[in-house]
């Protein structure tokens, strides 16, 4: 035999009438809809970032996108290629897609550009493997610089007190002599004067001294270099 349905009970134990369990029901809803109602009109003022509104404003690629869609499936996995060991492929590689490229410049496996017409590498630079040259803006690298595996040469940036999450971009530029040690990153508009050392690791995002040796994030001036002939 069917066992009857109990009522829910109350707090104190009892069942609650039908007309009160239809109040409490509809009090639920209302407080729901309050809810939604003011998440909706308050988004965007309770939080720090609306990246739904992002843009990049007046930036611009400063290329087709038939030359970005060919660096992007074409060119990049040439330079970047594990199976090519060829400096001078990968070098004539990101001529074809508009970079300055001096002589003797010695480019390992795994690199990355972004866009390799904003990149400039004067004679005899040496590019480690799986570095990083993120070039949303121009990226300038002197001649005779190390730039060792993994570093990260960052272009871009965004304005944090800006809701909108604006992007700004600046320069990098590396003065002959250089050597940016494996792991480091070198931010937006850091100028690295001539013959500076950025060590193992470390960030850079003021420019560096001249013959200065640089360590730690944020990259701070150790001593100054030391040249002696071999």
């Amino acid at each position: 035999m069917a066992k009857p349905r109990q009522q829910k009970k109350d707090g104190c134990g009892e069942a609650a009438p039908p007309k009160a369990q239809k109040m409490f029901a509809a009090l639920r809803a209302a407080n729901i809809f309050w809810a939604l109602i003011r998440t909706h009109f308050t988004f965007g003022r309770d939080i720090a970032l609306r990246l739904d509104r992002y843009t990049t404003g007046s930036y611009t690629v400063g290329a087709s996108i038939w030359k970005q869609l060919l660096w992007f499936f074409i060119g990049a996995p040439l330079v970047r290629s594990y199976l090519i060991p060829f400096s001078g492929l990968k070098v004539n590689v990101l001529r074809w897609f508009g970079a300055e490229i001096g002589r003797g410049v010695r480019i390992k496996t795994g690199v990355r550009v972004k866009f390799p017409w904003r990149l400039v590498i004067k004679d005899f630079v040496w590019i480690g493997e799986d570095a990083w040259f993120d070039s949303l803006d121009l990226i300038t690298i002197e001649s005779h610089c190390c730039i060792s595996q993994g570093v990260y040469l960052c272009t871009g940036n965004h304005d944090w007190s800006d809701r909108d999450f604006a992007l700004k971009t600046a320069p990098i530029y590396i003065e002959s002599g250089s050597w940016i040690a494996a792991r480091a990153t070198v931010a937006a508009g850091v100028r690295v004067g001539q013959g500076a050392v950025l060590g193992l690791g470390s960030v850079a995002t003021r420019s560096l001294e001249p013959m200065t040796i640089y360590s730690g994030n944020p990259a701070i001036a150790i001593k100054a270099r030391q040249i002696r002939d071999s």
